[in-house]
């Protein structure tokens, strides 16, 4: 059965892309910054792009969250939205926070403070913007036929989200304490709360796809939770290394840090376990590439690449190097961008009636989309691990290392361009299946 209301997750979703494409944008103008083409630089320096590429990466994935929870949660409760009005005023409010963000980026309107560098006043429109979308989202579980294991845990992921966005807020004289509330938001955001909604998705997903039981796929989701709050919660610590608190840190950093791939491991053989059980031979195999994609390649980027330059003998000396934007990019690919393309994948014929999900187009989006951003990740890797060797073994001046290591963002700068492909092949087909309609939503099985 179909709910009209979940049709609101279409334009969350047609946001959530409209950003992610214009970050890649920022994207390559850090890029060729880089080795040199930095003919932008008197409107856009390279601070700038770099506050609005990450940032818009926080929002397009929120964006895309708060779309799979509009499509799932009515699924799971069995009833519609309670407010669909209140759902896109909640959209609206959003799309401000973004573009008023970008406006400020630009005429240096933000507290300095890396990654949450977002306008203190937009901060309080952030709250009620959450809050009346937890709003939504709660009492339609509440007032729903049923409550389910999936809904609960994507709700929780969310609600969580929420609260720990409240530390980020606050004011502090001390750049040591300032430094350690930040990452109660940027870590517990990406490396524990965040795992929760990709669960959640993840759950959804094979459940819908492979036809194993919901019993056997919810019981998986007990263990992930488990393992994602005994790791990284304490797995924090690994930020509080060098930043001037107690030496603690570095034991209890250093050994949840080395437990943290778990969870990402759990969640891969979780996939490729229901996969492999699964009866059902769901036709729509696009949704399914991108679902265990999102499970296997969240396990190499945030749980492998993570451990590599996590524990305390090697942060040492690739703290603040571009060995983290190595791990950073695989791993917000793969545990993020990929599941929130996978809800997409499955939503959007269902929600428009249209089955494109066979062309050849979705395919070759999926395989260049990755193979660029593997390609991106090993030039990255190589990068950084000179810039080490380079800047704090040989203790070569900063900006010299900057000019040697130049050639490898060629190579990063063709891979992009192989990934920029596959996204906008799969923004095509996104536009390809039309705007959402009720007669769809009523009539497709799921």
């Amino acid at each position: 059965m179909k709910y009209k209301s979940q049709k609101v997750a279409y334009w969350f979703f047609a946001l959530s892309l409209l950003l992610f494409a214009l970050q890649i944008v920022y994207g390559f103008i850090m890029g060729f910054a880089r080795i040199g083409f930095d003919g932008l630089h008197e409107f856009i320096p390279f601070n700038t792009a770099r506050a609005v590429h990450t940032n818009l990466l926080v929002v397009w994935l929120l964006s895309g969250f708060m779309g799979a929870a509009y499509y799932i949660i009515p699924e799971e409760a069995q009833r519609e939205l309670v407010s669909v009005k209140l759902a896109y005023v909640q959209l609206i409010s959003l799309a401000v926070v973004g573009v008023v963000a970008i406006v400020g980026f630009h005429f240096n309107i933000w507290e300095g403070r890396k990654f949450l560098e977002i306008p203190r006043p937009l901060d309080y429109l952030v709250v009620v913007n959450v809050l009346l979308f937890l709003g939504i989202i709660i009492m339609t579980l509440i007032k729903g036929k049923r409550k389910t294991t999936t809904a609960l845990v994507l709700t929780m992921g969310l609600l969580f989200a929420a609260l720990l966005y409240l530390p980020g807020m606050l004011p502090f004289d001390s750049q040591v304490t300032d430094s350690f509330f930040r990452w109660w938001v940027v870590h517990l955001w990406v490396e524990g709360v965040w795992e929760l909604i990709m669960g959640g998705i993840l759950s959804f997903l094979l459940i819908k796809l492979t036809g194993v039981d919901r019993e056997v796929i919810e019981k998986w989701l007990y263990v992930i939770v488990g393992l994602t709050f005994l790791s990284g919660v304490l797995g924090t610590g690994h930020h509080y290394y060098y930043i001037g608190v107690n030496n603690i840190w570095l034991i209890v950093g250093g050994i949840f840090s080395a437990l943290e791939p778990l969870a990402f491991l759990a969640m891969a053989l979780f996939a490729v376990n229901m996969y492999r059980k699964g009866e059902k031979k769901h036709p729509n195999k696009l949704a399914l590439y991108w679902t265990l994609g999102a499970a296997i390649v969240s396990f190499i980027g945030a749980g492998l690449l993570g451990f590599a330059h996590t524990l305390p003998q090697t942060n040492l000396y690739t703290h603040g190097t571009l060995v983290t934007a190595m791990h950073g990019h695989l791993a917000f690919w793969g545990a993020y961008a990929m599941i929130v393309l996978a809800i997409i994948s499955y939503s959007l014929p269902n929600m428009t009636g249209r089955k494109l999900y066979e062309s050849s187009r979705g395919r070759i989006a999926f395989w260049t989309a990755n193979i660029g951003m593997i390609g991106m990740t090993v030039a990255f890797g190589v990068a950084g691990v000179a810039q080490v060797y380079l800047e704090r073994k040989m203790k070569m001046d900063f900006m010299e290392v900057q000019n040697e290591i130049s050639v490898h963002f060629i190579v990063l700068i063709l891979c992009a361009t192989l990934f920029g492909t596959g996204i906008v092949l799969y923004m095509i087909d996104f536009i390809k299946h039309g705007r959402p309609n009720d007669e769809a939503l009523e009539t497709t099985d799921n």
